[in-house]
């Protein structure tokens, strides 16, 4: 695989105009999984505008927009092989969609529903809010894996600002060292909600981090969804092939990859985020630029896979599952309020059960409608 190296050797296979680099070859990927990326990519923008619209018209509680990142969800999620397991953080909305979750339980858990949340039958870990701890989780999980010799890799998702935490630098290190099939893919969106990257680490690169635990960084234009899928399916490769050994490591069957995936948010860090208070408008024009869904639409126009009739029946499909997905989340019996407790742990641990406790007590008193408000 020949691919074309920007700046800081970053992976880019197609350029800001959507036209395929010099000396980039475009990943071995079909005609339909190609327009299909495409799909999700629009359906991913779609979602992400209505959830923050439900959200404003108070029908859902804080959301966290994704726009602007849907190459980096849709290129990956779509690189992995059906055995494989995806880790993602709180931002995930459409990787978690291609891996099978649907749109209306993405809803559902952000409009408080933890049932939302329950991905019984999907290789899909629960949405992780708290800042690096799914790495731990998936560092786990992926050791598990090993030990028992399955044939899988583990996706997980985190955010520039995650490369602060020592979970970051624990699961990565355990990773290393015992030659796990773990891949890291951070989502470089230059903001830790207001803080900048240049404030996380005075590393030229997040990718260049992995070379300190023995293996491979990668930085990848993020808003190249050829791009991203073609450096993650090498990781998946590496993860799940005892033949991908590397020069640096040589007759070991597995070995663990961070990507650093270079992208912007265009919105908000969630939406109880004002982003104007910490970035410039110009700053966000010049990344719209790179916009990657219209990036994918002119490569795949230009290659007669795309023209206005199905960009327009694209569009509608779009709108169309969306408004269903909203229909279903909001036409599902909600959770009672009891049901905050359970799942916390494994059994009620003993403080658990007497908030539980004190809490119908409350509704015995005053009632529901009354506690609410």
């Amino acid at each position: 695989m020949s691919v074309s190296r920007g700046p800081r050797d970053r992976v880019q296979i197609l350029d800001e105009e959507g036209t395929v680099r010099e000396g980039a070859t475009v990943p071995d990927i079909d005609d339909d999984s190609i327009v299909e990326m495409y799909r999700e990519m629009r359906l991913a923008r779609h979602f992400d505008g209505r959830a923050v619209s439900l959200q404003r018209q108070g029908r859902m509680g804080t959301y966290p927009p994704l726009s602007g990142q849907e190459a980096a969800q849709v290129g990956s999620a779509m690189a992995l092989d059906d055995s494989d397991w995806l880790f993602p953080s709180y931002r995930e909305h459409a990787a978690a969609h291609v891996r099978g979750v649907g749109l209306d339980r993405t809803l559902r858990y952000w409009m408080g529903d933890e049932r939302g949340n329950a991905h019984r039958g999907l290789n899909v870990f629960p949405v992780a809010v708290p800042i690096a701890t799914q790495i731990l989780h998936a560092t786990g999980a992926s050791w598990a894996a090993d030990l028992r010799g399955d044939d899988a890799a583990f996706l997980c998702y985190f955010g520039d600002g995650a490369t602060s935490e020592g979970d970051f630098h624990e699961g990565l290190n355990f990773a290393g060292v015992f030659d796990l099939p773990a891949i890291f893919f951070c989502n470089n969106n230059q903001w830790a909600i207001s803080v900048p990257r240049e404030r996380q680490s005075a590393s030229e690169t997040l990718a260049q981090k992995a070379h300190a635990y023995g293996f491979e960084g990668v930085q990848v234009d993020g808003m190249d969804p050829l791009a991203v899928y073609q450096v993650t399916r090498d990781a998946v490769t590496k993860a799940n092939d005892p033949e991908a050994a590397s020069d640096e490591s040589p007759g070991r069957a597995t070995r663990p990859t961070l990507i650093e995936a270079v992208q912007y948010r265009f919105g908000a860090h969630t939406t109880a985020d004002d982003p104007s208070v910490y970035r410039d408008d110009d700053e966000v024009e010049r990344w719209r630029q790179k916009d990657p869904i219209p990036r994918l639409e002119t490569y795949l126009r230009d290659r007669g896979l795309l023209d206005d009739e199905s960009v327009d029946a694209i569009g509608q499909s779009v709108e169309d599952e969306v408004a269903e997905a909203i229909e279903a989340a909001e036409s599902t019996s909600r959770p009672e309020p009891s049901d905050m407790f359970d799942n916390v742990f494994a059994e009620r641990t003993d403080p658990v059960a007497a908030q539980a406790a004190h809490l119908e007590q409350l509704r015995e008193r005053y009632g529901d409608e009354e506690l609410l408000e």
